[in-house]
């Protein structure tokens, strides 16, 4: 009688294996194999990290394998099972795939088609076009769309970590408490001893490195040592953690009414301003959207400000980016008026940290929570909603997609919902950071997501006359690289743009992607429909690169420019100031955080600037959801790109003072997960 060998391989994770009951049958093109009893209690199989064989012996042979199905039954309590992947080895030698990579709960029956990537047009038989339609009817009951707030891009249908699917919740809960995080890394860094002096002023700029001189680190002793400094200053608008709002200045707003007489000892070239605009050496951040938003009021003991100012900067004959003028708020008049690096030392300083602490709002709610986080959700949702298993989509798709749904639930549930952490110390909070996403939604295009697009947008894109800016040379080649590797795996599967229009799943896909997390917005400019090749290898590129290179780019640097107070201050204390030569050191530090709220944030900067355990970085793909050879090629290929990156970006790193590495690929996770 025909044997097959079935070796069944079991996750590592914590409590991967099961002692319950497992049953596992075949179906073939020519029947089905019975119901096979592989494990029950203490049998000692399916331990975690196991790799277990067994033959399956029929009464006739079952033709070519489509299906394998798994049954777990309940011995005595709950106990999942992560089931990695099944090999068959048929009577005549062959081996078949049948990736998993799932958890199987409660008693529960799975079925698992082969490892060979297919899209609708190639299943032919009825019993694979059933199995990939209860697939998705199944995901769409689980994965479920839900408004959070009006106007944010919808979010998971789930309230707690705990009410998402087994599949996606992180593998430790409590690795991503954030409450039990954040008290952690303030143990370890020291300041807990601060905590219960919250309204308590410090004594000067040398009092914050009490909470400061535990951590040696390269760039952020840097930024402690040279943070007064212009050069500093300027510099962070290229490469910090927020490197993504200056732009090159082509007219001087009204809003800013900037003369000649003001600006003219800060130009070296001999120019007006005018002319200085004209040959492209003027860039401007304008913090517009935080014009009019509400200061956190959730402690009656402490007022919070929050201002929208405009800074002007200059390229020097150095090609270094230096402030020459702030304005604090949007409309200019007596009280407003505009700061000039040829004021007074303490004027001009408190203008830059009002725009440092700006600049740290819209990096935590625009940059990183909207245009990163809850983008990537929705990329997500759409992607286990409407792309089966079996679609190569989602077997390129899924390893991006990694415990993004999971941090993102749990930063709604501790960090960002109302009187979370977030709250704590930030003067966005308690309804500031809602009200920023919402005026933000109407920014976030489809051409913005795209990195050399927006980069050339913003008049930022010469190498030759803005050398120095890291962000946009280590980006673009990511994003090259992530282009060739979709336009291989495209070109694998997609023989025509014909095929493309003909894909239903991948149709629907974009459709859930443009209705619920664009809702619907034309001026987004996301497609509703993708008709080629080559747009779908941009559309891939946009999510690839944006769940993996972009948010490694502005989350991971935190610490690094944000663990100096001064530097980003996530509140002010005292508003902004109407006018000039007032300005002492005392009413600087009296702006600035106090100690318990200080405390709070350095421990938060700490805890998100940390890789998760068991990271995995770009190119990493451990979970074969691919088995054909071709895309293996492109993988390696893919890997071969990003370490040539990672070589370039270490040999121009060797003696900088500044580093700039967060967009070096073995320094970008896969996923959101952080």
């Amino acid at each position: 009688m025909p044997s097959y060998t079935v070796t069944v391989a079991t996750g590592s994770q914590w409590f991967a294996g099961t002692d319950d009951y497992v049953y596992l049958s075949l179906e073939g093109t020519a029947g089905c194999s019975e119901r096979h009893l592989l494990d029950k209690p203490f049998y000692n199989d399916f331990e975690r990290g196991a790799v277990d064989s067994y033959d399956v012996t029929v009464e006739e042979d079952l033709g070519e394998i489509q299906l394998i199905k798994i049954e777990k039954r309940k011995y005595w309590y709950q106990d999942d099972w992560y089931l990695k992947y099944i090999t068959v080895k048929t009577p005549v030698g062959d081996y078949l795939e049948f990736p998993c990579y799932r958890w199987i709960t409660d008693e529960k029956e799975i079925v698992l088609r082969d490892g060979r990537a297919k899209l609708p047009r190639d299943d032919k038989t009825q019993i694979l076009k059933q199995h990939r339609r209860k697939e998705l009817e199944t995901r769409q009951k689980t994965y479920r769309w839900k408004e959070w707030h009006p106007g944010f891009p919808l979010s998971i249908d789930a309230h707690s970590h705990s009410d998402l699917p087994r599949d996606i919740q992180f593998d430790n809960e409590k690795g991503v408490d954030f409450v039990l995080n954040y008290s952690k890394a303030m143990e370890n860094l020291y300041v807990n001893r601060f905590m219960h002096m919250f309204q308590s002023s410090w004594s000067d700029f040398a009092d914050f490195e009490r909470i400061f001189v535990r951590i040696s680190n390269t760039i952020s002793e840097y930024v402690m040592q040279h943070w007064k400094e212009d050069f500093m200053f300027g510099y962070q608008f290229l490469n910090g953690c927020n490197p993504v709002l200056i732009r090159r200045c082509t007219e001087i707003p009204k809003k800013l009414p900037v003369t000649m007489d003001m600006v003219e000892c800060s130009l070296e070239r001999n120019l007006t301003l005018e002319e200085e605009v004209k040959q492209g050496n003027i860039f401007i951040v304008d913090y517009e959207m935080l014009d009019g938003v509400d200061a956190n009021k959730t402690d009656p003991c402490t007022i919070q400000h929050l201002a929208a100012p405009i800074c002007l900067l200059y390229k020097n004959l150095e090609n270094k980016i230096v402030p020459i003028a702030i304005q604090l708020g949007q409309n200019p008049g007596p009280d407003n008026p505009i700061f000039l690096p040829s004021d007074a030392v303490y004027d001009w300083l408190l203008a830059k940290i009002w725009v440092r602490s700006s600049d740290f709002h819209i990096h935590q709610t625009v940059t990183h929570l909207l245009r990163t986080h809850l983008v990537s959700e929705v990329f997500s949702i759409a992607m286990f909603r409407q792309l089966p298993a079996v679609h190569p989509l989602f077997k390129l798709l899924v390893p991006h997609m990694r415990f993004t749904i999971a941090i993102n639930t749990k930063a709604r549930e501790q960090l960002i919902c109302e009187c979370g952490l977030f709250d704590k110390a930030n003067a966005t909070g308690g309804g500031g950071h809602v009200q920023m996403v919402q005026k933000a939604m109407k920014d976030l295009t489809y051409s913005s997501l795209c990195f050399p697009e927006e980069i050339k947008a913003k008049g930022m894109d010469s190498k030759e006359d803005i050398p120095y800016y890291y962000y946009r040379d280590d980006g673009i080649k990511v994003w090259e690289a992530i282009k060739s590797f979709a336009e291989d795996v495209i070109h694998i599967y997609y023989e025509s743009d014909e095929v493309v229009c003909e894909d239903v799943e991948l149709q629907a896909f974009i459709k859930d992607i443009y209705v619920y997390g664009m809702r619907g917005t034309k001026a987004s400019g996301f497609p509703k429909t993708i008709r080629t090749r080559e747009k779908l290898a941009e559309y891939l590129t946009v999510i690839i690169f944006t769940t993996s290179a972009q948010h490694a780019a502005v989350n991971f640097g935190q610490y690094d420019w944000c663990s100096w107070i001064p530097n980003a201050p996530p509140t002010m204390r005292r508003p902004p100031p109407t006018e000039k030569g007032t300005v002492t050191i005392e009413q600087i530090v009296e702006s600035l955080p106090d100690r318990g709220r200080s405390c709070w944030h350095l421990g938060a900067v700490w805890a998100l600037s940390q890789f998760q355990d068991n990271e995995l970085f770009l190119g990493m793909y451990p979970d074969e959801h691919f088995v054909e050879k071709p895309v293996k090629e492109a993988m390696a290929k893919f890997r071969k790109n990003l370490d040539e990156i990672v070589n370039a970006i270490t040999e121009r790193n060797k003696n900088k003072k500044l580093p700039y590495y967060y967009l070096s690929p073995d320094r970008i996770p896969n996923s959101v997960a952080v």
